[in-house]
């Protein structure tokens, strides 16, 4: 397995551009499964993730030209198989998220329940839940879902929490449904916002998307579009979060900075100057950050996903930060690595409690998920000595090129292959 193998104590410097978001990417190329016609895509990163839902839609018998430069083109004119498999489902949850435009363009699908997941449990029941009350007949069987439906119809649906690839599995399939579709306790996340936008290019009816509320009108066909993915707004904040920790300055060319306005709130609370423009940041830290607390909620509250690079960054911090996770159970197991580099850190249930230490020290430490990955990186650039992060395939599932990047920036950074 590769590691990346870092040599921390030196300031960012310089510009790096954000790549296009993956948790928007994801279940747009799912949506390419409700027509016929070719969906063209722009600013697709280059992530593991991605390679795994271009192979499952190949699979499926989607036509698909992927160019360099992030242009992909997607034709589901002949699908031969409504099936995803748990060996590609396994490897990546949002394969889930084929279960809905199946069904509402072929009255069928049948799609491996995800297995187990590093920072928690993530279920399905609500994606379930709102198919069923569309009219679909849902079973459970051999690990599969199986689903099926003459056609879809439209209902009002209160999903019991807020869940964004159940908003996204669920907003998909209302496009094709009959009659009109209310979803309660929506999503109101960027990707989510997205996906609709592409849906709407595609001959979609759709209102209230980026709000609680959102009112699908079903329509008979959906027609091909053009699109643009969104910016990353979480590989945004984590290179804000790394020159927050390292000092420096950097600016993020093709940002989306309204999207990202609680983590931006944070690090300007930690003492980082931001400016900010239509398509960039520009930010710089200069001297020990100040310690900064959160608690984590859905959009647009501080995103579970900034956790562990927040911490990364308090670990070093004058003072102490109480950080409160309320997304997921079992998202503190980067904590553990990051005291194998010095880091002050007492966990009560849910709570982390970070008192910050004037250094951290170089050591080998092991990524356990995407985020985790990151936050060492942080530390690692930041700490005195050499730092080697083992099982960065984490990594690759969420961040583009991050060390070349990171090189780019004046970082002493390498991949062990």
């Amino acid at each position: 397995m590769d590691k990346l193998r870092i040599v921390g104590g030196r300031p960012l410097q310089g510009e790096v551009r954000v790549s296009g978001a993956k948790n928007a990417a994801l279940p747009i190329l799912c949506a390419s499964l409700l027509t016929g016609d070719p969906i063209t895509l722009e600013n697709v990163p280059d992530l593991r993730d991605i390679g795994t839902t271009l192979a499952l839609l190949g699979r499926m018998g989607v036509q698909i030209d992927r160019q360099a430069g992030g242009r992909v083109t997607l034709c589901a004119a002949d699908i031969n198989r409504q099936e995803a498999p748990y060996e590609l489902v396994k490897t990546m949850r949002a394969s889930i998220l084929v279960l809905g435009p199946l069904l509402a363009r072929f009255g069928q699908a049948r799609v491996s329940l995800p297995g187990g997941c590093a920072i928690g449990q993530r279920p399905v029941d609500q994606h379930i839940k709102g198919l069923a009350a569309m009219d679909a007949e849902i079973r459970i069987e051999h690990g599969f879902v199986v689903a099926g439906a003459e056609r879809l119809r439209g209902a009002s649906i209160l999903t019991d929490m807020v869940t964004v690839t159940g908003t996204e599995n669920l907003l998909m399939a209302a496009t094709l449904a009959h009659g009109t579709t209310v979803l309660e306790n929506a999503a109101c996340e960027p990707e989510v916002v997205d996906l609709a936008n592409l849906l709407i290019a595609m001959g979609a009816d759709i209102e209230g998307h980026g709000t609680d509320r959102i009112v699908i009108q079903g329509v008979e066909r959906l027609h091909g579009a053009t699109h643009r993915i969104i910016p990353d707004r979480i590989e945004a904040g984590t290179f804000l979060c790394a020159v927050a920790a390292t000092g420096g300055e950097i600016t993020l060319q093709g940002a989306a900075p309204g999207t990202m306005g609680a983590t931006l709130d944070k690090l300007r609370e930690a003492g980082m100057k931001i400016a900010c423009g239509p398509n960039w940041i520009r930010a710089s830290m200069h001297g020990r950050p100040h310690a900064t607390g959160c608690r984590t909620s859905e959009y647009p509250g501080f995103p579970t996903d900034m956790q562990a690079q927040i911490m990364a960054l308090n670990t070093l911090a004058s003072g102490t930060a109480v950080i409160t996770e309320n997304i997921f159970e079992n998202r503190y197991m980067h904590v553990q690595e990051l005291q194998r580099m010095g880091a002050d850190i007492e966990i009560d249930g849910h709570t982390a409690v970070v008192t910050g230490v004037e250094s951290l020290s170089g050591a080998t430490v092991m990524a356990t998920d995407l985020r985790a990955s990151a936050s060492l990186v942080i530390a690692g650039l930041a700490a005195q000595g050499e730092t080697t992060v083992e099982r960065i395939y984490h990594l690759d599932r969420g961040y583009e090129r991050m060390e070349a990047k990171l090189q780019a920036l004046g970082a002493r950074i390498h991949r062990i292959q």
